[in-house]
């Protein structure tokens, strides 16, 4: 994954969602933001 190449540029929210990511990377990982989820990087163009 190469988002994350430089893992401290990411916010703390950022780097808890590329975290959880490495140890799952099979599945599509919703991120609460609110009152919505979002899919960031390949996942949301699956």
């Amino acid at each position: 994954m190469s988002a994350i190449e430089n893992f401290d540029a990411h916010t703390p929210m950022m780097q808890q969602y590329l975290r959880l990511k490495a140890q799952h990377p099979e599945i599509l990982l919703f991120y609460r933001m609110g009152d919505f989820y979002e899919l960031f990087y390949d996942d949301a163009k699956r």
